[in-house]
């Protein structure tokens, strides 16, 4: 087969993921169609100008990714519908999604997901959402931290919607979005009463679950996301029939 040129990673320290994001970049731009075999592990290592241990954790990021199949004693292989198995917000290898459409897909999902703990939470998933409730309290009064609180709260909801799949999406959004919320309570966030506004939707929200009121859950998790949107000054439209992001 014919060899596609590869241009040499430069940059120490990040060379596995370097050279698995310009080979993903190219097997879905199809210069490795479907079914096709990667060049081995050598010749990669001797194009790229690595070691083959990182050409070896390169590829195991793409078979993570379900973009390719390692045969024993063949190589790898591209899959016939490479990351149909794969999911990420932000996607090296492709246009990037907009902060606008993020919060499009948390809005779908988690307004159903608070409606849905608060119709089938136990009263051990409502400990742990008040648990992470209060650590955010303590938070505002001590004037630091309180992101992982956040996380552990929304992720607390989620546990408490009674639907595992929603959950793992929950908790799988999450690792993208753990970062959006550093600005809220960061030293600035909190001196600004960023955080105190969020506060102030999670109680909202909290109660509402603790009500057993699922319309009003669904309204108190939409709230709390066009407030956020809104305080890391991210413009969009709640209407479906708008896009989320401006066409090209």
């Amino acid at each position: 087969m014919s060899v596609v040129p590869l241009t040499p990673v430069l940059r120490p320290g990040r060379l596995a993921e370097e050279v698995g994001a310009d080979l993903e970049r190219r097997i879905r731009r199809g210069d490795f169609p479907p079914g096709g075999r990667l060049p081995s592990e050598s010749q990669l290592a001797a194009q790229f100008g690595v070691s083959r241990t990182v050409v070896r954790e390169a590829i195991a990021r793409l078979r993570a990714e379900g973009l390719v199949d390692s045969r024993q004693g063949a190589g790898a292989f591209v899959m016939q519908r490479p990351g149909a198995a794969s999911f990420r917000l932000r996607d090296v290898s492709a246009e990037p999604c907009s902060d606008a459409e993020v919060f499009e897909l948390r809005l779908v999902v988690e307004a159903a997901v608070a409606e849905r703990a608060a119709r089938r939470h136990t009263a051990a998933d409502l400990a742990a959402i008040a648990g992470a409730l209060a650590r955010m309290d303590a938070a505002l009064r001590a004037g630091e931290g309180g992101a992982e609180a956040d996380d552990a709260f929304h992720r607390a909801i989620a546990a408490a919607c009674g639907n595992a799949l929603l959950q793992r999406l929950v908790e799988f959004v999450s690792q993208d979005l753990s970062a959006s919320r550093r600005p809220t309570w960061s030293r600035d966030g909190l001196i600004a009463g960023r955080a105190l506004r969020a506060q102030d939707e999670h109680r909202a929200l909290f109660e509402a679950i603790a009500a057993g009121d699922g319309a009003a859950a669904r309204r108190a998790a939409e709230q709390h996301l066009i407030g956020t949107a809104a305080r890391l000054g991210v413009s969009w439209s709640l209407d479906p029939a708008s896009p989320s992001k401006e066409p090209t």
